[in-house]
């Protein structure tokens, strides 16, 4: 599959790249997008929601009333998670949530993702350039120029580069990454991938 690669201005640069289709022309698997999202959100959590059970609330332990007489139900401490301030019946513990996925079930998902981006025409390839100085408003031009759009848009860079970051940093739908940061969920969660040329031949060097 070929693709024609723009300069920063919108116009074509008059080179054309042919995108490995093992990597962006597979039959998506949403299986795989599936497990993959749900692992890396899942991994995201902190995990530390705590509740004070019966044991742990600082109330006294002397019996309210009497076993049996009373006419009412038997209740035995200020503890008991009926009682206002008493402990959490059943609440969260510290935990971890963190998931194992197969490294090929994760590579698969990765491609499907891209290989999603490249069937809905969400895909724009860039050549290389460089900022001088960190500029919103330049780099807002240019995703104007490349016609990205304006609902989340994902940068992919070959390495990391300071100024373009700081330039799209205050840009709420705009989220530039390196090749090493790109996962199945940030290309899901973008409606459209700009992709500086060179970015597909790190990936396609990395498959195993």
């Amino acid at each position: 599959m070929e693709l024609s690669v723009y300069k920063i201005d919108g116009t074509e640069s008059g080179k054309k790249v042919v995108l490995n289709d093992a990597i962006f022309g597979i039959e998506p698997n949403d299986h795989a997008i599936y497990l993959d999202v749900k692992q890396y959100l899942a991994n995201q959590r902190q995990g530390t929601a705590k509740t004070k059970d019966r044991s742990e609330v600082a109330y006294s332990t002397k019996k309210l009333i009497r076993q049996k007489g009373s006419g009412g139900a038997r209740h035995g401490s200020l503890k008991a998670g009926i009682y206002v301030g008493g402990g959490r019946v059943f609440g969260p513990k510290p935990r971890c949530y963190r998931t194992k996925l197969n490294k090929k079930l994760k590579q698969l998902a990765r491609f499907s993702a891209l290989s999603y981006k490249v069937k809905e025409n969400a895909l724009i390839m860039v050549e290389p350039f460089a900022m001088e100085a960190p500029k919103t408003k330049e780099f807002i031009q240019i995703l104007k120029n490349l016609k990205a759009g304006d609902r989340k848009v994902l940068f992919v860079l070959p390495q990391n580069s300071q100024n373009i970051y700081l330039s799209s940093r205050n840009i709420p739908y705009v989220k530039v990454i390196t090749v090493d940061e790109i996962n199945t969920y940030t290309i899901m969660n973008a409606y459209s991938m700009v992709m500086v040329d060179g970015v597909q031949d790190i990936i396609e060097s990395r498959i195993k």
